[in-house]
Protein backbone atom coordinates (compact mmCIF):
# COMPACT_ATOMS: atom_id res chain seq x y z
CA UNK A 1 0.00 0.00 0.00
CA UNK A 2 0.92 3.56 -1.33
CA UNK A 3 0.23 6.46 1.36
CA UNK A 4 1.37 9.16 -1.27
CA UNK A 5 -0.06 8.06 -4.79
CA UNK A 6 2.13 8.05 -7.87
CA UNK A 7 0.50 10.32 -10.42
CA UNK A 8 -0.62 6.75 -12.60
CA UNK A 9 -3.14 6.54 -9.46
CA UNK A 10 -4.60 9.56 -9.76
CA UNK A 11 -7.58 11.83 -11.97
CA UNK A 12 -5.08 14.74 -12.32
CA UNK A 13 -1.77 12.16 -13.55
CA UNK A 14 -4.03 10.20 -15.58
CA UNK A 15 -5.88 12.41 -17.34
CA UNK A 16 -2.81 13.96 -18.79
CA UNK A 17 -1.50 10.99 -20.03
CA UNK A 18 -4.84 10.33 -21.46
CA UNK A 19 -4.37 13.48 -23.36
CA UNK A 20 -1.33 12.74 -24.58
CA UNK A 21 -2.00 9.46 -26.00
CA UNK A 22 0.28 7.52 -23.53
CA UNK A 23 -2.71 5.74 -21.57
CA UNK A 24 -6.16 5.01 -23.01
CA UNK A 25 -9.61 4.39 -20.50
CA UNK A 26 -9.69 0.52 -20.99
CA UNK A 27 -6.24 0.07 -20.21
CA UNK A 28 -7.72 1.80 -17.01
CA UNK A 29 -10.41 0.03 -16.25
CA UNK A 30 -8.48 -3.15 -16.88
CA UNK A 31 -6.13 -1.65 -14.10
CA UNK A 32 -8.82 -1.59 -12.10
CA UNK A 33 -10.83 -4.47 -12.83
CA UNK A 34 -7.57 -6.54 -12.05
CA UNK A 35 -7.28 -5.11 -8.42
CA UNK A 36 -10.76 -5.94 -7.93
CA UNK A 37 -10.24 -9.67 -9.23
CA UNK A 38 -6.82 -9.61 -7.13
CA UNK A 39 -8.53 -8.56 -3.39
CA UNK A 40 -12.18 -8.13 -3.44
CA UNK A 41 -12.55 -11.82 -1.91
CA UNK A 42 -10.52 -10.20 1.20
CA UNK A 43 -11.64 -6.63 1.27
CA UNK A 44 -15.88 -6.99 0.38
CA UNK A 45 -15.66 -3.36 -1.19
CA UNK A 46 -18.67 -3.55 -3.53
CA UNK A 47 -22.18 -4.71 -3.69
CA UNK A 48 -22.30 -5.15 -7.01
CA UNK A 49 -19.29 -4.20 -10.10
CA UNK A 50 -21.12 -3.13 -13.74
CA UNK A 51 -18.14 -4.78 -15.73
CA UNK A 52 -19.75 -5.25 -19.12
CA UNK A 53 -21.31 -1.66 -18.87
CA UNK A 54 -17.58 0.09 -17.86
CA UNK A 55 -15.88 -2.31 -20.43
CA UNK A 56 -17.92 -0.76 -23.24
CA UNK A 57 -18.08 2.85 -22.14
CA UNK A 58 -14.27 2.97 -21.72
CA UNK A 59 -14.00 1.58 -25.48
CA UNK A 60 -16.80 4.06 -26.30
CA UNK A 61 -14.72 7.05 -24.32
CA UNK A 62 -11.31 5.91 -26.38
CA UNK A 63 -13.04 6.39 -29.87
CA UNK A 64 -14.18 9.76 -28.60
CA UNK A 65 -10.62 10.90 -27.44
CA UNK A 66 -8.65 9.52 -30.26
CA UNK A 67 -11.34 11.78 -32.24
CA UNK A 68 -10.50 15.03 -29.72
CA UNK A 69 -14.16 14.88 -28.35
CA UNK A 70 -13.33 14.95 -24.86
CA UNK A 71 -16.54 14.29 -22.60
CA UNK A 72 -15.51 16.63 -19.60
CA UNK A 73 -12.31 16.44 -16.47
CA UNK A 74 -13.22 12.66 -15.47
CA UNK A 75 -13.19 11.63 -18.91
CA UNK A 76 -12.62 7.70 -18.64
CA UNK A 77 -12.09 7.90 -14.47
CA UNK A 78 -13.28 4.80 -12.79
CA UNK A 79 -15.86 5.68 -9.73
CA UNK A 80 -17.57 3.98 -7.27
CA UNK A 81 -20.87 4.70 -5.84
CA UNK A 82 -22.44 4.47 -2.06
CA UNK A 83 -25.26 1.99 -2.23
CA UNK A 84 -27.65 4.42 -0.86
CA UNK A 85 -27.41 6.87 -3.96
CA UNK A 86 -29.68 5.64 -7.13
CA UNK A 87 -27.96 4.34 -9.76
CA UNK A 88 -30.15 3.60 -13.10
CA UNK A 89 -30.51 -0.28 -13.66
CA UNK A 90 -29.51 -1.40 -9.95
CA UNK A 91 -31.21 -1.75 -6.62
CA UNK A 92 -30.35 0.85 -4.11
CA UNK A 93 -30.03 -1.29 -1.14
CA UNK A 94 -29.09 0.63 1.61
CA UNK A 95 -26.78 -1.68 3.38
CA UNK A 96 -29.51 -4.57 4.20
CA UNK A 97 -31.04 -7.52 2.40
CA UNK A 98 -34.27 -6.82 2.75
CA UNK A 99 -34.68 -3.13 1.84
CA UNK A 100 -34.39 -2.64 -2.55
CA UNK A 101 -37.44 -3.98 -4.23
CA UNK A 102 -37.28 -2.76 -7.64
CA UNK A 103 -34.18 -1.49 -9.69
CA UNK A 104 -33.60 2.41 -9.39
CA UNK A 105 -35.39 4.38 -12.46
CA UNK A 106 -33.01 6.71 -13.23
CA UNK A 107 -29.58 8.40 -11.77
CA UNK A 108 -29.45 10.41 -9.10
CA UNK A 109 -28.32 13.87 -10.29
CA UNK A 110 -25.04 13.68 -8.93
CA UNK A 111 -24.48 10.23 -10.70
CA UNK A 112 -25.78 12.21 -13.80
CA UNK A 113 -23.39 14.90 -13.30
CA UNK A 114 -20.48 12.57 -12.89
CA UNK A 115 -21.49 10.57 -16.55
CA UNK A 116 -21.75 13.82 -18.39
CA UNK A 117 -18.13 14.70 -17.22
CA UNK A 118 -16.91 11.29 -18.38
CA UNK A 119 -16.50 8.79 -15.58
CA UNK A 120 -17.39 5.72 -15.33
CA UNK A 121 -19.81 4.06 -13.03
CA UNK A 122 -18.07 1.22 -12.16
CA UNK A 123 -20.77 -0.34 -9.44
CA UNK A 124 -22.19 0.09 -5.98
CA UNK A 125 -20.16 -0.05 -2.88
CA UNK A 126 -20.84 -1.14 0.54
CA UNK A 127 -22.26 1.45 3.15
CA UNK A 128 -23.01 0.18 6.80
CA UNK A 129 -26.68 -0.57 7.20
CA UNK A 130 -29.16 2.72 6.28
CA UNK A 131 -25.56 4.61 6.66
CA UNK A 132 -25.27 4.58 9.89
CA UNK A 133 -22.94 2.59 12.72
CA UNK A 134 -23.41 -1.09 12.54
CA UNK A 135 -20.32 -2.41 11.27
CA UNK A 136 -19.95 -3.55 7.79
CA UNK A 137 -18.59 -6.29 6.12
CA UNK A 138 -15.37 -4.35 4.17
CA UNK A 139 -12.39 -4.49 5.40
CA UNK A 140 -9.91 -2.14 5.81
CA UNK A 141 -7.13 -2.48 2.78
CA UNK A 142 -3.92 -1.71 5.52
CA UNK A 143 -4.82 -4.44 7.83
CA UNK A 144 -8.17 -6.68 7.31
CA UNK A 145 -8.61 -7.01 10.93
CA UNK A 146 -9.24 -3.65 11.18
CA UNK A 147 -12.36 -1.37 10.49
CA UNK A 148 -12.56 0.65 7.22
CA UNK A 149 -14.50 3.58 9.24
CA UNK A 150 -18.09 3.67 8.54
CA UNK A 151 -20.90 4.43 6.67
CA UNK A 152 -18.82 5.49 3.36
CA UNK A 153 -16.74 1.75 3.70
CA UNK A 154 -16.55 0.43 0.55
CA UNK A 155 -15.84 3.47 -0.78
CA UNK A 156 -12.75 4.72 1.12
CA UNK A 157 -11.71 1.00 0.68
CA UNK A 158 -12.13 0.71 -3.05
CA UNK A 159 -10.37 3.94 -3.90
CA UNK A 160 -7.26 2.77 -1.10
CA UNK A 161 -7.36 -0.79 -2.77
CA UNK A 162 -6.97 1.03 -6.34
CA UNK A 163 -10.10 -0.29 -7.39
CA UNK A 164 -11.02 3.06 -8.67
CA UNK A 165 -10.12 6.71 -8.65
CA UNK A 166 -12.64 7.75 -7.10
CA UNK A 167 -15.66 7.01 -5.41
CA UNK A 168 -18.56 8.79 -3.71
CA UNK A 169 -19.82 8.69 -0.65
CA UNK A 170 -21.85 10.84 2.01
CA UNK A 171 -21.56 12.08 5.54
CA UNK A 172 -24.00 12.50 8.11
CA UNK A 173 -21.79 12.16 11.48
CA UNK A 174 -18.37 11.34 10.14
CA UNK A 175 -18.77 9.10 7.11
CA UNK A 176 -16.32 10.76 4.48
CA UNK A 177 -13.33 12.22 7.11
CA UNK A 178 -13.11 9.29 9.10
CA UNK A 179 -13.14 6.01 6.44
CA UNK A 180 -11.03 8.21 4.46
CA UNK A 181 -8.48 8.91 7.13
CA UNK A 182 -8.60 4.73 8.29
CA UNK A 183 -8.11 3.89 4.72
CA UNK A 184 -5.67 6.75 3.88
CA UNK A 185 -7.16 8.28 1.34
CA UNK A 186 -9.07 12.22 0.73
CA UNK A 187 -12.11 13.16 1.34
CA UNK A 188 -14.08 16.14 1.07
CA UNK A 189 -17.26 17.39 2.78
CA UNK A 190 -19.36 19.77 0.88
CA UNK A 191 -20.86 22.65 2.55
CA UNK A 192 -24.44 21.75 3.40
CA UNK A 193 -26.69 21.56 0.44
CA UNK A 194 -23.88 22.18 -2.09
CA UNK A 195 -24.02 18.50 -4.16
CA UNK A 196 -27.43 17.60 -4.49
CA UNK A 197 -29.54 15.13 -2.46
CA UNK A 198 -31.96 13.93 -4.76
CA UNK A 199 -31.87 9.99 -5.62
CA UNK A 200 -29.53 9.51 -2.16
CA UNK A 201 -31.35 7.59 0.69
CA UNK A 202 -31.72 10.07 3.70
CA UNK A 203 -30.12 9.30 7.46
CA UNK A 204 -30.92 12.76 8.63
CA UNK A 205 -32.27 15.00 6.04
CA UNK A 206 -30.46 17.82 8.12
CA UNK A 207 -27.32 16.48 7.93
CA UNK A 208 -26.50 14.56 4.76
CA UNK A 209 -23.78 15.78 2.55
CA UNK A 210 -22.48 13.38 -0.04
CA UNK A 211 -19.11 14.33 -1.20
CA UNK A 212 -16.17 12.52 -3.21
CA UNK A 213 -12.98 10.38 -1.92
CA UNK A 214 -10.20 10.36 -3.89
CA UNK A 215 -6.20 9.59 -3.75
CA UNK A 216 -5.48 13.39 -3.65
CA UNK A 217 -6.81 17.06 -3.10
CA UNK A 218 -5.91 17.88 -6.39
CA UNK A 219 -8.16 15.01 -7.64
CA UNK A 220 -11.12 16.12 -4.79
CA UNK A 221 -11.23 19.52 -6.66
CA UNK A 222 -11.74 18.59 -9.85
CA UNK A 223 -14.86 15.95 -8.44
CA UNK A 224 -16.12 19.13 -6.77
CA UNK A 225 -16.13 21.30 -9.83
CA UNK A 226 -17.62 18.46 -11.33
CA UNK A 227 -20.65 18.06 -8.50
CA UNK A 228 -20.86 21.42 -7.46
CA UNK A 229 -21.17 22.76 -11.07
CA UNK A 230 -21.78 25.64 -12.18
CA UNK A 231 -20.24 26.95 -9.11
CA UNK A 232 -18.19 29.99 -9.94
CA UNK A 233 -16.00 29.61 -7.22
CA UNK A 234 -14.23 26.79 -8.02
CA UNK A 235 -14.12 27.37 -11.89
CA UNK A 236 -10.35 27.57 -11.19
CA UNK A 237 -9.27 24.92 -9.36
CA UNK A 238 -8.23 22.70 -11.82
CA UNK A 239 -5.19 24.97 -12.28
CA UNK A 240 -3.10 23.70 -9.77
CA UNK A 241 -0.08 26.36 -10.19
CA UNK A 242 1.45 28.18 -7.23
CA UNK A 243 -1.73 28.53 -4.38
CA UNK A 244 -0.73 31.61 -0.98
CA UNK A 245 0.52 30.61 2.00
CA UNK A 246 -2.40 29.88 4.49
CA UNK A 247 -3.31 31.09 7.85
CA UNK A 248 -4.26 28.13 10.26
CA UNK A 249 -6.21 28.42 12.95
CA UNK A 250 -5.80 25.29 14.94
CA UNK A 251 -8.54 24.11 17.20
CA UNK A 252 -7.76 23.37 20.78
CA UNK A 253 -9.89 21.72 23.30
CA UNK A 254 -12.24 18.51 22.30
CA UNK A 255 -9.42 17.45 19.47
CA UNK A 256 -6.39 17.33 21.93
CA UNK A 257 -8.60 15.91 24.57
CA UNK A 258 -9.56 12.95 22.44
CA UNK A 259 -7.00 12.52 20.39
CA UNK A 260 -5.11 9.50 20.83
CA UNK A 261 -0.88 9.24 21.36
CA UNK A 262 -0.10 8.57 17.97
CA UNK A 263 -2.45 11.03 16.46
CA UNK A 264 -1.26 13.87 18.77
CA UNK A 265 1.85 12.98 17.33
CA UNK A 266 1.17 12.89 13.78
CA UNK A 267 -0.67 16.12 14.22
CA UNK A 268 1.70 18.18 16.28
CA UNK A 269 4.81 17.16 13.73
CA UNK A 270 2.36 17.96 10.59
CA UNK A 271 1.48 21.09 12.07
CA UNK A 272 5.41 22.13 12.62
CA UNK A 273 6.41 21.08 9.25
CA UNK A 274 3.71 23.55 7.51
CA UNK A 275 4.55 26.53 9.68
CA UNK A 276 8.47 25.55 8.97
CA UNK A 277 7.09 25.93 5.04
CA UNK A 278 5.61 29.73 6.27
CA UNK A 279 2.49 29.07 6.96
CA UNK A 280 0.72 31.14 9.98
CA UNK A 281 -0.48 28.64 12.67
CA UNK A 282 -2.40 29.70 15.26
CA UNK A 283 -4.40 28.39 18.78
CA UNK A 284 -7.90 28.71 18.36
CA UNK A 285 -10.38 27.80 21.52
CA UNK A 286 -13.71 26.47 20.59
CA UNK A 287 -16.77 28.43 20.91
CA UNK A 288 -19.28 28.16 23.66
CA UNK A 289 -21.33 25.98 21.16
CA UNK A 290 -19.27 22.91 21.48
CA UNK A 291 -20.16 22.39 25.06
CA UNK A 292 -23.24 20.68 23.91
CA UNK A 293 -22.85 20.46 20.04
CA UNK A 294 -22.52 16.26 20.18
CA UNK A 295 -25.08 16.01 22.46
CA UNK A 296 -27.42 18.08 19.57
CA UNK A 297 -26.07 16.97 16.93
CA UNK A 298 -26.86 13.21 17.84
CA UNK A 299 -30.18 14.35 19.19
CA UNK A 300 -30.77 15.69 14.98
CA UNK A 301 -29.57 12.40 13.73
CA UNK A 302 -31.73 10.35 15.75
CA UNK A 303 -35.25 12.11 15.65
CA UNK A 304 -34.74 12.71 11.85
CA UNK A 305 -33.37 8.93 11.15
CA UNK A 306 -36.68 7.68 13.38
CA UNK A 307 -38.94 10.12 10.83
CA UNK A 308 -37.37 8.30 7.89
CA UNK A 309 -37.67 4.74 8.97
CA UNK A 310 -40.96 5.35 11.78
CA UNK A 311 -43.32 3.04 9.61
CA UNK A 312 -41.20 0.37 8.81
CA UNK A 313 -39.40 0.23 12.06
CA UNK A 314 -42.81 -0.14 13.63
CA UNK A 315 -44.00 -2.65 11.88
CA UNK A 316 -41.02 -4.52 12.37
CA UNK A 317 -38.43 -3.38 14.48
CA UNK A 318 -36.46 -6.71 14.73
CA UNK A 319 -34.99 -6.50 11.06
CA UNK A 320 -32.97 -3.28 12.01
CA UNK A 321 -29.60 -4.26 13.05
CA UNK A 322 -28.46 -3.09 16.19
CA UNK A 323 -26.97 0.23 16.01
CA UNK A 324 -29.42 1.45 13.82
CA UNK A 325 -32.42 0.64 15.66
CA UNK A 326 -30.91 1.62 18.83
CA UNK A 327 -30.70 5.26 16.86
CA UNK A 328 -34.11 5.09 15.40
CA UNK A 329 -36.11 4.06 19.29
CA UNK A 330 -33.87 7.13 20.94
CA UNK A 331 -35.16 9.62 18.19
CA UNK A 332 -38.59 8.02 18.64
CA UNK A 333 -38.26 8.77 22.07
CA UNK A 334 -37.31 13.02 21.58
CA UNK A 335 -39.71 15.43 22.51
CA UNK A 336 -40.43 17.70 19.82
CA UNK A 337 -39.35 20.80 22.23
CA UNK A 338 -35.82 18.97 22.51
CA UNK A 339 -35.31 18.53 18.88
CA UNK A 340 -36.55 22.19 18.34
CA UNK A 341 -33.54 22.99 20.67
CA UNK A 342 -30.99 20.97 18.62
CA UNK A 343 -32.10 22.95 15.61
CA UNK A 344 -31.55 26.40 17.30
CA UNK A 345 -28.23 25.37 18.65
CA UNK A 346 -27.55 24.23 14.74
CA UNK A 347 -27.86 27.90 13.46
CA UNK A 348 -26.47 29.72 16.87
CA UNK A 349 -23.36 27.71 15.87
CA UNK A 350 -22.98 28.37 12.90
CA UNK A 351 -22.58 31.88 13.78
CA UNK A 352 -20.41 31.11 17.02
CA UNK A 353 -17.79 29.02 14.34
CA UNK A 354 -17.36 31.55 11.75
CA UNK A 355 -16.28 34.28 14.51
CA UNK A 356 -13.80 31.37 15.68
CA UNK A 357 -11.83 31.86 12.58
CA UNK A 358 -10.65 35.34 13.12
CA UNK A 359 -8.33 36.22 10.64
CA UNK A 360 -7.74 32.31 9.75
CA UNK A 361 -8.26 31.30 6.03
CA UNK A 362 -9.40 27.90 7.19
CA UNK A 363 -9.29 25.51 10.53
CA UNK A 364 -7.14 22.36 11.30
CA UNK A 365 -7.65 19.36 13.41
CA UNK A 366 -7.09 15.63 13.25
CA UNK A 367 -9.47 13.98 10.82
CA UNK A 368 -10.23 11.35 13.41
CA UNK A 369 -9.42 11.13 17.03
CA UNK A 370 -6.54 7.72 16.22
CA UNK A 371 -5.93 4.99 13.58
CA UNK A 372 -8.80 2.50 12.31
CA UNK A 373 -9.66 0.44 15.28
CA UNK A 374 -10.67 -3.16 15.46
CA UNK A 375 -13.92 -4.92 13.83
CA UNK A 376 -16.48 -4.35 16.40
CA UNK A 377 -16.86 -0.36 15.59
CA UNK A 378 -16.68 1.77 12.38
CA UNK A 379 -15.02 4.67 14.92
CA UNK A 380 -15.35 7.48 16.70
CA UNK A 381 -17.19 10.32 14.53
CA UNK A 382 -16.45 13.20 17.64
CA UNK A 383 -13.72 14.89 14.97
CA UNK A 384 -15.96 15.13 12.09
CA UNK A 385 -19.99 15.41 13.66
CA UNK A 386 -19.44 19.07 13.91
CA UNK A 387 -18.95 20.39 10.58
CA UNK A 388 -21.88 17.93 9.73
CA UNK A 389 -24.34 19.90 12.34
CA UNK A 390 -22.63 23.18 11.25
CA UNK A 391 -22.66 22.70 7.74
CA UNK A 392 -19.05 23.70 6.79
CA UNK A 393 -16.91 21.91 4.07
CA UNK A 394 -14.03 19.92 4.87
CA UNK A 395 -11.14 18.17 3.34
CA UNK A 396 -9.28 15.94 4.58
CA UNK A 397 -6.01 13.60 3.54
CA UNK A 398 -3.38 11.49 4.77
CA UNK A 399 -0.14 12.48 6.88
CA UNK A 400 1.34 9.57 8.04
CA UNK A 401 1.52 6.08 9.22
CA UNK A 402 0.62 5.39 12.91
CA UNK A 403 3.31 3.06 14.93
CA UNK A 404 0.97 0.15 14.11
CA UNK A 405 1.01 0.81 10.02
CA UNK A 406 -2.44 2.30 10.39
CA UNK A 407 -2.87 5.92 8.61
CA UNK A 408 -3.57 8.97 9.86
CA UNK A 409 -5.20 11.94 8.39
CA UNK A 410 -5.55 15.84 8.55
CA UNK A 411 -8.73 17.68 7.85
CA UNK A 412 -9.15 21.39 7.06
CA UNK A 413 -12.14 23.00 8.08
CA UNK A 414 -13.56 25.87 5.47
CA UNK A 415 -15.99 28.83 5.94
CA UNK A 416 -19.48 27.71 4.56
CA UNK A 417 -19.15 28.33 0.52
CA UNK A 418 -15.72 28.90 0.49
CA UNK A 419 -14.50 25.82 -0.81
CA UNK A 420 -11.78 28.09 -3.09
CA UNK A 421 -10.19 28.97 -0.20
CA UNK A 422 -10.49 25.92 1.23
CA UNK A 423 -8.96 23.79 -1.80
CA UNK A 424 -6.26 26.64 -2.16
CA UNK A 425 -5.19 25.64 1.57
CA UNK A 426 -5.02 21.61 1.29
CA UNK A 427 -3.39 21.96 -1.87
CA UNK A 428 -0.79 24.11 -0.42
CA UNK A 429 -0.46 22.16 2.92
CA UNK A 430 -0.71 18.36 0.98
CA UNK A 431 2.40 19.48 -0.89
CA UNK A 432 4.28 20.56 2.17
CA UNK A 433 3.39 17.81 4.30
CA UNK A 434 4.36 15.05 1.31
CA UNK A 435 7.36 16.72 0.37
CA UNK A 436 8.49 16.28 4.27
CA UNK A 437 7.86 12.51 3.75
CA UNK A 438 9.62 12.37 0.39
CA UNK A 439 12.68 13.93 1.72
Amino acid sequence: MNLFPNSDDTIAGFSKKLRSGSSSCVSLLERCLSRIDELESSIHAWVNVDREAAKARARELDELAQAGNWQGPLHGIPIGIKDIVDVAGFPTAVGVDWYAQENAAADAPLVAQLRQAGAIILGKTVTTAFASFDPPVTRNPWNTNHTPGGSSSGSAAAVAAGMCLAAIGSQTGGSITRPASFCGVAGFKPTFDRISVDGVFPLAPSLDHPGPIARTVDDLAILAEVLMSPSPRLADEADTGDVPTPRIGRLTGLFQDRAEPAMKTACDTAIQTLQSAGADVTDVSLPECFDKLLTHHRCIMAAEAAAVHEVEFEASPDRFPPCIRELVEEGLAYSAATYIAARNHQERSRTEVVASFGDADVLITPAATGPAPDLSTTGDPSFNSPWSHTGFPTVSFPIGLAPDGLPLGIQLIGRPDDEQRLFQAARWCEAEIRESHAG
